[in-house]
């Protein structure tokens, strides 16, 4: 049986569930989200909980337990505290601000590039080099950070680029290396 499928999901206070069939509405101080599982599986409330079993151990149903209970889980935390993911401007000159809703990077091309946030997410900059993303769907925080990493990804020799804070890049000793 799934290791993580098993384990219950508490449910914090001032956060209601609702669960019509295989609908379930998750209301928080945050937010509202949503998420449609798999027919075959239940999903049961008891004492402030939510439980999410299977009807057997076909493969299938292996697969979806781990993954539906984790999916309302992240649901959960994400109306009661929210998510984030931070990133850092590495690189001379290299700086973030915002411009009203707009983020701005100047990350060594020609032009400024302008990121528009998606409805549910907030951008915001710590100083010239640290851009904080937040939102209550964890899936959409990480593909938004995704996306601003993309713009401009730590060049493999000088580490020059935009990063995940805590991301380690491993640099290439280059040509030099070899002659000495």
């Amino acid at each position: 049986m799934s290791r993580i499928g098993k384990q219950p999901i508490a449910i914090p206070s001032g956060v209601e569930v609702a669960m019509k069939n295989s609908h379930i509405t998750v209301k928080g101080p945050r937010g509202e989200l949503s998420y449609t599982h798999h027919p075959d599986l239940t999903v049961s409330r008891d004492n402030g909980q939510l439980t999410v079993t299977r009807p057997s151990d076909q493969r299938e149903h292996r697969s979806l337990h781990g993954l539906t209970r984790t999916l309302i889980a992240n649901m959960v935390h994400g109306v009661s505290e929210g998510f984030s993911k931070s990133l850092t401007l590495v690189g001379v000159g290299y700086r973030a601000q915002m411009d009203g809703e707009k983020l701005v990077l100047q990350v060594g091309f020609s032009h400024r590039v302008e990121v528009v946030a998606p409805e549910g997410i907030t951008l915001s900059v710590e100083g010239n080099d640290r851009i904080i993303v937040g939102g209550i769907d964890k899936q959409l925080v990480g593909q938004t950070a995704a996306k601003i990493r993309r713009i401009r990804p730590p060049d493999a020799y000088k580490g020059k680029g935009v990063r995940y804070t805590n991301e380690q890049v491993r640099l290439k000793p280059g040509k030099r290396a070899a002659t000495s």
